[in-house]
């Protein structure tokens, strides 16, 4: 199973910023030092080109992301100063789940981008910590390729994915599903496919329930060609900003249970990490190696189930 990173591309934060940008170099050598075990193996992907970008973004944005030229006020938005190092990494974080999903329609089955759910970038803007939308831009790529048409992005953060469903909104090649706290950032939704506003301090139990409800349905209504999965680890019942109470088993059985849906249907997919910020880093940290234990086993029980498509 191929996992690719970005954070050899981390960004000059300022000291005491809000964004836990630490978690992912923490994931990777924890993915590292346990991926003989996991059949794992960590990869620097690819830059997103201009076309790839330009297929979901105002050319006029890109270039302003990649000069320099956002306002300062468009930074704030964001969240994130300008540096040359946010212009390289926002390239690459959408690099790697092109490469992530190609990987897994083309045999994999499954691939993982260790960041990325950059789910609240728009059109011509970006925000919530997201520049440009990595989801749209690895569904519009592999559309390009020939190697799907229809994709479902299936959004677990618990922050609605605002951007994602406007930027699809007229577009029926791209199914938009949201499972997020209804009280919750962003505080004007869009209209995605299929929303599931979810209560205040929802737990394991009922979320679960709904989940597994749904999603099968929504696979059934959409037929998808293959799926990308935003993992969130902001649901967890420890996130400053989530306000969901979900456990980390309850997090773990999630993507379990994304994961055996998608298996059974023989649904190759793309899994990104998308938020989590726990006080404690190495909370956000166990919630995603556990995302990517899941993904183990899905490769492994996919190269039994399906070794054609090896």
């Amino acid at each position: 199973m191929r996992a690719f990173y970005c954070d050899t591309f981390e960004l000059p934060l300022p000291a005491q910023h809000s964004f836990p940008m630490q978690k992912y170099s923490l994931l990777r050598t924890r993915v590292a030092a346990e991926s003989y075990a996991l059949d794992v193996e960590l990869t620097l992907p690819p830059r997103a080109s201009d076309a790839d970008l330009a297929r979901v973004h105002c050319p006029d944005y890109i270039n302003r992301v990649m000069t320099g030229s956002l306002s300062l006020a468009e930074q704030r938005k964001i969240g994130f100063p300008w540096s040359v190092e946010m212009a390289e990494r926002s390239r690459r974080v959408s690099g790697a789940t092109i490469a992530a999903l190609t990987r897994a329609i083309q045999g994999d089955g499954i691939a993982l981008n260790l960041a990325g759910g950059t789910h609240h970038a728009f059109y011509a803007s970006g925000g919530g910590y997201c520049i440009f939308n990595d989801s749209v831009i690895a569904a519009r790529a592999v559309q390009a390729l020939g190697i799907a048409k229809q994709i479902l992005i299936v959004d677990l953060d618990v922050h609605q994915g605002n951007g994602t469903a406007a930027l699809c909104a007229d577009d029926t090649s791209v199914t938009t599903f949201s499972m997020h706290c209804a009280k919750n950032y962003p505080a004007v939704k869009e209209q995605s496919d299929f929303d599931v506003h979810l209560p205040e301090k929802t737990e394991d139990a009922d979320y679960l329930q709904i989940l597994r409800t749904e999603l099968p349905e929504i696979i059934a209504k959409s037929r998808p060609d293959a799926v990308i999965y935003l993992a969130g680890a902001d649901p967890f019942e420890g996130d400053r900003l989530g306000l969901l109470k979900l456990t980390k088993a309850g997090l773990r059985a999630r993507d379990e249970a994304v994961l055996g849906i998608c298996l059974a249907q023989e649904l190759p997919l793309a899994i990104s990490m998308a938020g989590g910020y726990a006080p404690d880093v190495n909370d956000i940290v166990d919630i995603h190696f556990n995302t990517v234990c899941a993904a183990a086993i899905f490769a492994q029980r996919w190269s039994m189930l399906y070794p054609a498509r090896e």
